[in-house]
C-alpha cells in the first residue's frame, strides 16, 4: 500500500511539472506574428561589419562563409504555426532548440539592423506553460513540444537572460525588458521547484546529459556545476533586467538569490587541490570527472583571481584541455575520452568554447577585477588556435561543422555540416571581440579595444546602438610600440583603449574622422 501511495504521489508531482493547461504564453504580451522579409546574404553583405586582419586573411574568409551560412538559416514560421517571430535556425531538424538559438544570437546580434535575431526567443516565450515550464525543443509547424527520451531531458541551460542582455549591450535597445521579465521570472520559479532534488545536503540544481546540451557526457549526481552556475547567472540577469526598468525591489531580491547560490557552489563544488569545480551527489560528495562544464563558474563570475588562475592552469594543461584544438568537452586523461570526438566524450564545441573565452574575458577588464593581462592574452591565444583550426577544416571540406575532433584538424565524429548554427559564434563573434579585440557596448556608448596585434587590423561598418563606426589600427613593429588609430564615426562615443599590458587610455571620439596615438 505504501509503495502504491508513493507511486501515486510521484506520478501526480510529475504530471504537475509538465501539465499543459493550453494557456500558453500568458506571461508574454506578444501574441501575433507580424510578417517581414527574410534578407539575402548577397544584398546584405555590405551592411555587415567588415573586419580588417592583414596577417590572417584566412580568418576573413571563414568569417564571410559563416555569415553566408547564417543567412541561409533565417526562417519564417511555417503557415499555421503559432510562432510570433521570424527566427534563426540550426537547420538540421523541424524544431527550434533553446540553447542552439541562444548561441546563434550571440553572433547574429552583429546583424541586428538586418535581421533582429533576438526575436527568435519570442517563439519560446509564447509557448511557455502556465506553470512556467518551457520545453528545450519546439516544433516549428505546430508549436508543440518535441520530447526525446522523456520530459526529464527537456530543460536546456537557462540562458535566456544572458542572450537578452548581450543583445541589449550591442543594440542599446531595452524595450524588450518589460515584456520578457514576467516570462523569465516564471521560468526561474519553475526551475527552482523542479530542478532541485529534495532532501539533499547541497540545495543546488541537477541536469541530464540531453538537458544540459552535452548529450553523452559521462556525468551523474544531483548537483551539476553547469546548471547551478547557470541558475546563478539567470538570477543575476533577471536582477539586471529588473534594475534597468526601475524594478529595484525585484532587482535586489534576485541579486540576493544569486549570491546565495554562488556561495553554495564555491563552498561545496570547488576543489582547491585540483583547481576545479565538480558535480555533487546527494550527500555533497564531489564527483571528480573533469569536463568542460567545470568552467561555467568563470562566466558566472563565481571566481576570485586565485580560482580563475587555477582554472586557467587546467585549460593550459596539455594532459587535459590544451589539445590540438582547444577545448575538448572531456579531459584528455579521462578514461572515456575519445580523440575523434564522439560528441561530448571529447568533441570541441562552439557553445562551450564561447563560454570559456567569455569567462576568461571577465578578468580582462571590469570594475570588479580590473585589468588582468594574463587572462586576456590566454583568451586571445586560445581563440586564435581554435579559429585557425576551423579555418583549416573549412579549407579542406568547404564548410563549417557542428563540432571538431580535439586531436586533429578534422570534423568531429559525428558532426553535421553547414552548422551555422552556433558554430558561427567563433568565426564571427570571437573574431571581432577576441582577435580584433573590439568590444562595443551601446548601453554605455563605449567601445573597449584591446590592441594586441602588430598588423593593420580593425573593423569597418560596426553598428552599436545608433552609432556606426570604423576603427583601424595601423601596422607597427611590436606590441609594445605606440598604436596609430584612425576612427570614423557618425556619432560621438567613448573609446577605452588598452595597448598590450598598459593601463587604459580613455578618449572621447567625436563625429567624423579622429586620428589617435595610443601609448
Amino acid at each position: 500500500m505504501k509503495k502504491l501511495f508513493l507511486l501515486f504521489l510521484y506520478t501526480t508531482v510529475l504530471f504537475a511539472q509538465y501539465e499543459d493547461t493550453r494557456n500558453r504564453g500568458m506571461y508574454f504580451s506578444k501574441k501575433a506574428y507580424t510578417d517581414s522579409n527574410i534578407p539575402a546574404f548577397a544584398q546584405s553583405k555590405s551592411k555587415l561589419p567588415q573586419p580588417v586582419l592583414t596577417n590572417n586573411p584566412e580568418l576573413i574568409d571563414l568569417y564571410w562563409r559563416a555569415w553566408e551560412l547564417a543567412f541561409d538559416h533565417y526562417r519564417k514560421p511555417p503557415k499555421g504555426s503559432p510562432f510570433v517571430s521570424n527566427f534563426i535556425d540550426e537547420a538540421f531538424s523541424f524544431s527550434v532548440f533553446q540553447w542552439d538559438t541562444i548561441f546563434m544570437i550571440m553572433f547574429a546580434r552583429y546583424a541586428n539592423s538586418i535581421f533582429p535575431a533576438i526575436q527568435s526567443l519570442d517563439n519560446f516565450y509564447c509557448r511557455q506553460y502556465e506553470n512556467g515550464y518551457i520545453c528545450r525543443e519546439i516544433q516549428e509547424a505546430d508549436g508543440e513540444d518535441y520530447i526525446y527520451e522523456g520530459r526529464v531531458n527537456t530543460i536546456n541551460p537557462p540562458l535566456f537572460g544572458w542572450a537578452e542582455i548581450e543583445s541589449y549591450k550591442l543594440t542599446g535597445d531595452k524595450s524588450r525588458f518589460k515584456i520578457i521579465l514576467p516570462v523569465l521570472e516564471k521560468y526561474a520559479e519553475w526551475l527552482d521547484i523542479n530542478r532541485k532534488k529534495p532532501n539533499t545536503t547541497h540545495d543546488l540544481y541537477w541536469q541530464t546529459g540531453l538537458g544540459s546540451g552535452m548529450d553523452n557526457t559521462p556525468r551523474n549526481g544531483s548537483a551539476w556545476v553547469c546548471m547551478s552556475s547557470q541558475m546563478k547567472m539567470f538570477y543575476e540577469h533577471i536582477s539586471f533586467i529588473s534594475k534597468e526598468i526601475g524594478e529595484d525591489v525585484k532587482a535586489d531580491k534576485y541579486k540576493t538569490i544569486a549570491a546565495k547560490i554562488g556561495m553554495r557552489i564555491n563552498k561545496l563544488m570547488w576543489n582547491e587541490e585540483d583547481g576545479m569545480y565538480y558535480d555533487l551527489d546527494d550527500n555533497g560528495n564531489q564527483i571528480k570527472v573533469k569536463t568542460i562544464a567545470s568552467f561555467w563558474p568563470l562566466l558566472a563570475d563565481l571566481c576570485d583571481e586565485h580560482k580563475a588562475e587555477k582554472l586557467m592552469a587546467n585549460l593550459k594543461d596539455p594532459d587535459t584541455f590544451w589539445r590540438t584544438i582547444p577545448f575538448p568537452s572531456l579531459a584528455a586523461n579521462d578514461k572515456d575520452y575519445k580523440p575523434y570526438g564522439d560528441y561530448w566524450l571529447g568533441g570541441v564545441w562552439a557553445p562551450t568554447n564561447l563560454m570559456v573565452i567569455k569567462g576568461l574575458d571577465k578578468f580582462s577588464f571590469n570594475d570588479k577585477h580590473g585589468y588582468e593581462h594574463a587572462f586576456r592574452e590566454f583568451a586571445t591565444n586560445a581563440t586564435m588556435k581554435y579559429l585557425e583550426a576551423l579555418s583549416k577544416i573549412y579549407k579542406e571540406t568547404g564548410t563549417i561543422w557542428e563540432n571538431c575532433a580535439p586531436e586533429s584538424y578534422m570534423r568531429g565524429l559525428p558532426a553535421k555540416p553547414d552548422f551555422v548554427g552556433w558554430s558561427g559564434s567563433g568565426p564571427i563573434m570571437l573574431l571581432i571581440e577576441n582577435i580584433l579585440g573590439i568590444q562595443a557596448n551601446a548601453a554605455k556608448n563605449e567601445v573597449v579595444w584591446y590592441l594586441n596585434r602588430i598588423d593593420e587590423h580593425g573593423i569597418k561598418n560596426l553598428e552599436f546602438g545608433e552609432t556606426t563606426a570604423s576603427l583601424i589600427c595601423q601596422k607597427r613593429i611590436a606590441v609594445n610600440k605606440k598604436c596609430e588609430l584612425t576612427i570614423t564615426a557618425d556619432k560621438p562615443f567613448t573609446l577605452r583603449a588598452f595597448n598590450w599590458s598598459k593601463n587604459s587610455q580613455v578618449v572621447e571620439v567625436k563625429k567624423g574622422i579622429t586620428k589617435l596615438i595610443i601609448d
